[in-house]
């Protein structure tokens, strides 16, 4: 099995949580240019990494996880937790983004904190299931997402 695109779309997604800690450090030092230059580059990836994410599983399917039958009812929990984290990290982000472009930075700023850690948050469960699915245990088969979900 190829791990080229997971390799890829993993990077994608590691890459956009590093730049938001960027750009929160930017505006912490209120590099507000500098912030808005590096959330937007977060952005990009972050949707780059969704696409490349929704390709594979159209056209290629998800990986079932490989691992031993004792870790696997660990793994759907940690997996179910992960995509509600990119869910709501999703929804927020975009919310954000649209406050900080209609110059509502009140809004933006109430609202950027808890957004940054939600999507820490989704990041790094997302580089947890790549590696548990493709590095410290061998990737199963590829399924329709929702096999892959609940473990069908």
């Amino acid at each position: 099995m190829s791990i080229i695109l997971p390799t890829i779309s993993t990077s994608f997604i590691a890459m956009s949580g590093i730049l938001v800690a960027f750009g929160w450090y930017y505006i912490s030092q209120r590099k507000v240019e500098t912030h808005m230059r590096v959330m937007k580059w977060a952005a990009v990836f972050a949707t780059v990494f969704f696409l490349t994410y929704l390709s594979r599983t159209l056209f290629v399917g998800n990986t079932l996880f490989g691992g031993p039958d004792n870790v696997r009812v660990f793994y759907q929990i940690f997996l179910l937790f992960h995509i509600v984290l990119a869910t709501v990290g999703g929804v927020m982000g975009l919310v954000t983004l649209y406050y900080g472009y209609k110059k509502q930075f009140a809004k933006h700023k109430r609202i950027g904190p808890w957004t940054s850690i939600v999507w820490f948050g989704s990041a790094i469960t997302g580089v947890t299931v790549y590696t548990l699915l493709y590095v410290i245990y061998p990737g199963g088969s590829t399924a329709p997402v929702l096999d892959v979900i609940f473990g069908w």
